[in-house]
């Protein structure tokens, strides 16, 4: 086996500039054969020397059969007297005599370094002297650019920085306009919340007859029995008859309250309003300042050090932000305070409709329940009946299931007598023949049956205890009926026929 060797190399030059980006190909040839050639590829570099530089990539190639020898077979094997008393076959030099075949193998074992190494080595020179010569080249021209570079860039920040100068002072005055008309609508806001304050007084004790009638219908329904304490719809309504009722009173209580809360608020947020204003006014004043310095301004001096020194305590968008929170708590305590104002006017009569529909929704639950409770007292009635004659039908089963046990005991006599005497049979004669296996049959089949009738008549009377129980509970329920059925429809609908509240107040 023969190996070529291909050396890319990696060091590759700063410019492209009449450079290749990747050197040339190099391709190392043994100089003795194939058996040189295998001598290299098993040989490792000395220690004492550094790694080439690059990489190989290695192509196999087969030899000849006729050129293989023992020693190319056992790489390890490198003895020279094995050499010189071990023929060697090499393909290219078959007509040379003895003498010039362990030349070339002792050299192709002791040579200090190969042709490919040499190559290799005039290869790293040029690569780095192109290497060099191009940093040189890009160092020079990039002083040249650094040059006009700070240049530009000094003249560019100048301009920028006054442009974004002036494009605070815009942001400055923009913000001290919109703070100026937030605080005229939240002055204005303020003096027509006070006038809220006063109309709010006088409606929250109007609820109190309808709510007294709804907790007395919770106290009747508590009459009812087993069953029927049940959390209906009718109570449900009830319920949330009367969480409207105080529902309405805390809402024209906390009306009152946030009233007040909200003329506080007012103030609060009128104060910063007003504060913010003036420190936009003092930055404008220093921003219009510095955005008419130049290069010739009188009085501009250095200051070293000052742009280390760092005053400032927030960031444009913090800034921005500021004022920003600022105008956004006015606008939301003039939106809360429009509201208030808003629900001054309307909770009255809200509170009013509110009642009045679960007022009719409760009546109306009430009587669908009665109607309910109607209903079912009937069917329990029908179901009893129904009960009662199912009882009579279960009892006339079960007698005639006990009937049908005790025809089933003089068969299976019959057939145990029958097997009972076949066993005295002699010798060869007890035969288990057709008679055998069908009287075996037989009582399993009698016994099967028994079994059957017998679990048949268990679950025959398990069910009659059950309808009895069915009977009991049925006419229990059915009075449980009859008393919800008179509290519902007597007491509680007998109190709400009218409505407790004979004029709806409005303000």
């Amino acid at each position: 086996m023969t190996r070529r060797c291909l050396l890319f190399s990696q060091l590759l030059p700063w410019s492209s500039t009449n450079v290749n980006p990747c050197s040339d190909t190099s391709k190392t040839v043994a100089p003795y054969g194939a058996y040189s050639s295998h001598l290299q590829s098993i040989t490792q570099p000395h220690q004492w020397r550094q790694p080439a530089v690059g990489y190989d990539t290695t192509e196999v190639v087969p030899l000849p059969p006729h050129s293989i020898t023992a020693s190319m077979i056992d790489p390890c094997y490198t003895s020279p007297s094995a050499i010189a008393t071990e023929p060697v076959k090499f393909p290219n030099l078959v007509n040379r005599p003895n003498r010039d075949q362990s030349h070339v193998a002792r050299a192709a074992i002791y040579s200090r370094f190969t042709p490919h190494e040499w190559t290799q080595s005039n290869l790293n020179y040029f690569n780095e002297a192109d290497t060099n010569r191009n940093l040189s080249e890009r160092l020079r021209c990039d002083a040249l650019r650094v040059m006009r570079e700070t240049d530009e860039k000094t003249a560019i920040g100048q301009r920028d920085t006054g442009r974004r100068i002036g494009e605070r002072i815009t942001d400055i005055t923009f913000w001290k306009n919109e703070l100026t008309t937030e605080l005229e609508r939240m002055i204005t806001e303020s003096n027509l919340l006070q006038d809220m304050r006063r109309a709010l007084e006088k409606a929250i004790a109007d609820c109190d007859p309808p709510l007294h009638i709804a907790q007395e219908c919770l106290y009747h329904r508590e009459g009812r029995q087993g069953i029927d304490l049940v959390h209906d719809q009718a109570e449900q309504t009830i319920l949330k008859e009367i969480e409207s009722l105080r529902y309405c009173q805390e809402r024209l209580n906390s009306l009152h309250k946030k009233v007040l809360e909200q003329l506080q608020n007012n103030r609060a947020s009128q104060h910063e309003l007003e504060t913010d204003v003036r420190s936009k006014e003092s930055a404008l004043g220093v921003d219009s300042l510095c955005h008419q310095l130049t290069n010739y301004s009188r009085g501009i001096n250095y200051y070293s050090g000052i742009e280390k020194f760092d005053p400032t305590v927030s960031v444009p968008e913090s800034w921005a932000e500021h004022s920003n929170r600022i105008i956004q708590r006015s606008q939301n305590q003039r939106m809360k305070s429009m509201q208030l104002r808003t629900d001054s006017d309307n909770c009255i009569n809200d509170c009013a409709n509110e009642i009045w529909n679960r007022w009719n929704a409760t009546n109306s639950s009430l009587a669908r329940r009665a109607n309910e409770m109607l209903e079912t007292k009937n069917k329990l009635q029908m179901h009893l009946h129904k009960v009662q004659q199912e009882i009579f039908d279960v009892e006339k089963n079960i007698e005639l299931l006990r009937k049908a046990i005790m025809d089933k005991s003089n068969p299976l006599k019959v057939a145990q007598t029958r097997l009972e005497a076949r066993t005295h049979r002699k010798d060869i004669e007890l035969c288990r023949d057709p008679v055998q296996s069908r009287l075996m049959s037989e009582v399993q089949e009698i016994q099967t049956s028994l079994d059957n009738l017998h679990q048949k008549l268990a679950h025959a009377e398990n069910q009659h205890q059950q309808l009895l129980r069915t009977k009991s509970n049925l006419e229990s329920d059915l009075h449980i009926k009859v008393n919800s059925l008179f509290i519902d429809r007597e007491k509680c609908l007998g109190m709400r026929r009218s409505f407790p509240i004979s004029a709806t107040v409005k303000y």
